[in-house]
């Protein structure tokens, strides 16, 4: 089986660099290929400005949409097997709404306390929203981790972390109805999505944790396999079900913690991209479906970061729109070509 998959995981390869390669081709400003070549090739003189639009906004949303959308693909992976629930995705557990909180708090809070907004303070601004998300996210995943501990069932844990995203939520909502118009919209803005945020050392930083944390999620292949045959099975065959679990969340959390901080929540690609990839691949070995769905997430976020600066428009548009315009018609095609099989079977 591993075998079969190679032509297609050979094939997804092609696919990124494609993407990769269009996504520094393409853009709202005409740059001709040549002088884009020669200006990744450090050859020529070209235009100070348009090697700026390459080196410091081409290139790093292409990298950032990358790496991202890899790790939310193993998120909503990872999810979906510990929960056994297809509607599982790398926000099930409120650990993007924990993130949501945490900028909420530096965009709303501090402007309505100190009456300027710390997202005003440029690079401080961004660092500290970022750092804001982190600490969020990773405060709700420990929470999260905790209750594993204490509870057996997944659904008693997924409608705990339901239960969170709201409560973070409903506390956001309280933040926006004391804040000023202009900081509600730069919170809005940020809830939007994008891959355009992340440049300079931030984009080597970001790149750098997740090629780290993406070979380590590999080492789960064996565990989450296990996992698929039922607490019962997993059981009997040695597996320690809460200390795996416990494995899997946090694996999980901290990919979803670490994107959200650096470009906003996105949206559709953990839910999506499994399921594409198990329609892709047939089979539900995660020695397969780890790296197709790394794979298969990068290139539904190089096609999405493509899409939302397509060349006449003024800037971009929001990524979990084109996210959800590109995902949702995926999945329901794989979806409805399952039921197909299972009827006619």
């Amino acid at each position: 089986m591993i075998r079969k998959s190679i032509p297609m995981i050979l094939l997804l390869l092609v696919l990124i660099l494609l993407f990769f390669m269009i996504n520094l081709f393409i853009g709202s400003v005409h740059i001709p290929v040549k002088d884009i070549v020669k200006i990744l090739f450090n050859e020529g003189n070209e235009s100070e400005i348009w090697q700026n639009i390459i080196w410091k906004s081409r290139l790093p949303q292409a990298l950032t949409a990358m790496v991202a959308g890899a790790g939310l693909a193993v998120s909503g992976l990872q999810m979906q097997t510990v929960f056994r629930n297809p509607l599982a995705g790398p926000s099930v557990l409120g650990i993007s709404s924990g993130a949501s909180l945490g900028v909420a708090f530096v965009v709303l809070m501090s402007g309505a306390i100190g009456k300027v907004a710390l997202s005003r303070l440029g690079y401080f601004g961004d660092a500290a929203m970022s750092v804001a998300a982190i600490i969020g996210a990773l405060a709700v995943m420990v929470l999260i981790v905790y209750v594993s501990q204490k509870v057996k069932g997944n659904v008693t844990l997924l409608i705990i972390g339901v239960m969170i995203g709201y409560l973070a939520s409903a506390i956001i909502g309280v933040l926006k109805f004391f804040s000023p118009e202009e900081d509600v919209k730069a919170y809005v803005v940020w809830g939007l999505g994008s891959f355009a945020r992340v440049s300079g050392d931030q984009m080597f930083l970001f790149v750098a944790l997740m090629c780290i944390l993406l070979p380590l999620s590999m080492l789960l292949v064996k565990t989450m396999n296990l996992l698929l045959l039922g607490d019962g099975y997993a059981r009997n065959l040695g597996l320690n079900i809460k200390k795996a679990r416990m494995q899997v969340i946090t694996c999980s959390g901290i990919l979803v913690a670490i994107v959200t901080a650096y470009c906003g929540p996105i949206m559709f690609i953990g839910l999506a991209v499994p399921h594409l990839c198990r329609a892709i691949f047939h089979t539900s070995d995660h020695r397969i479906l780890m790296p197709g769905t790394m794979l298969t997430g990068s290139a539904l976020a190089l096609i999405c970061n493509l899409i939302a600066r397509m060349p006449g428009f003024e800037g971009a548009l929001p990524v979990n729109s084109v996210t959800a315009l590109v995902g949702a018609p995926i999945i329901a095609s794989v979806l409805f070509r399952r039921r197909k099989e299972d009827v006619h079977e």
